[in-house]
């Protein structure tokens, strides 16, 4: 087969896996939300789903380094601090905040993850970024104030909302701690390092009681249906995190960051139309135009032109499973993801 026949083969295969992977997260939300109804709180469906996780991606992530556990060792602090902050914190944040809000809007808030780093990046060196990043980020936050208005998605909570945004920060920490990680560690191993920490991190918590880690294993509502209590958190530990992650990094060497990012925003389109068939979620006009905004918003702050300062590379964020490819520098630029 010519080199051309087999490039076009790997773009469709990376597409697909690209899309595969943000349906997969996007879902996630919505699989596992009917627990919270049920009895579980945010805390325990965290640590089951980072557990089964840790699991599924434990010999792969292994096998990665060729049991090399020193390479681990050396970059412990940046682990830990990515298992705590990026991966137990993050998703114990958005997780609580679906209690209140809808997956939908709990993601979008989740997206502005660049716009805040690129805010940050504006404020800490003082250099104006691009004007088409400036207006990307513009164009970012008018979405959403139409989203989150009382026009948009109607009257929403807002400690849901404070709870979103704090997951959308703990995506910046994501991509900061990322980029301090030993490029010896692939990002399976990353990720399961993470999964592990934050696992023992959430554990501790609810052991001593500073972490609420209540559950019900009775039948829940699933898709329309009743299902067994076990059933969302396998869909949710093994395909919206464990195959996710796998799929994703895969379109990423397939399709390289730039257009896989672009692609992972496909999860909030996923997340919302998903959210609104099966939870009733529904997004009226006006929130729309506010999510179009942004993904358009988001879009041009990672359209940064060549003839500027390169923002760091995104990957795509699952809802708040870190995803993360260590081979793109990370500069006082922005972005988001974990």
């Amino acid at each position: 087969m010519s080199a051309r026949g087999t490039a076009a083969r790997r773009g469709i295969l990376g597409v697909t896996l690209g899309l595969a992977a943000a349906l997969a997260f996007g879902a996630g939300g919505t699989v596992i939300k009917p627990l919270f109804s049920d009895g579980w709180t945010p805390g325990a469906a965290v640590l089951a789903r980072v557990t089964i996780a840790a699991l599924v991606l434990a010999i792969p992530a292994l096998l990665a380094i060729r049991g090399r556990l020193g390479v681990l060792w050396r970059a412990r602090r940046t682990l830990l601090l990515y298992g705590v902050l990026a991966v137990a914190g993050t998703q114990l944040a958005f997780y609580a905040s679906l209690e209140r809000i809808p997956v939908g809007v709990a993601l979008l808030i989740e997206y502005l993850a660049p716009v805040a780093l690129l805010l940050l990046a504006w404020v800490r060196t003082r250099r104006t970024p691009h004007r088409v990043v400036l207006l990307g980020a513009g164009l970012s936050v008018v979405g959403l104030v139409l989203v989150i208005g009382p026009s948009g998605s109607g009257a929403l909570d807002p400690w849901g909302l404070a709870l979103a945004v704090i997951a959308m920060v703990g995506v910046a920490f994501y991509y900061v701690l990322g980029a301090r990680v030993d490029e010896d560690i692939p990002p399976v191993t990353l990720a399961w390092s993470g999964f592990v920490i934050g696992a023992v991190v959430l554990a501790a918590a609810g052991a001593v009681g500073v972490l609420p880690l209540r559950a019900s294993f009775g039948d829940v509502g699933f898709f329309g249906g009743q299902a067994p209590w076990w059933v969302p958190l396998l869909l949710v530990g093994v395909v919206a995190t464990a195959f996710a992650y796998v799929a994703g990094i895969t379109a990423i060497s397939f399709l390289g960051t730039r257009v896989a990012s672009f692609l992972g925003l496909s999860e909030v389109i996923f997340a919302g139309v998903i959210g609104w068939i099966v939870l009733g979620e529904e997004f009226g006009p006006v929130a729309l135009g506010g999510a179009a905004l942004i993904l358009g918003g988001i879009v041009l702050v990672r359209l940064q032109p060549q003839d500027s300062a390169p923002l760091p590379e995104p990957v795509p964020v699952p809802e708040p499973v870190p995803v993360l490819d260590p081979v793109p520098a990370v500069d006082t630029g922005v972005t988001p993801r974990p």
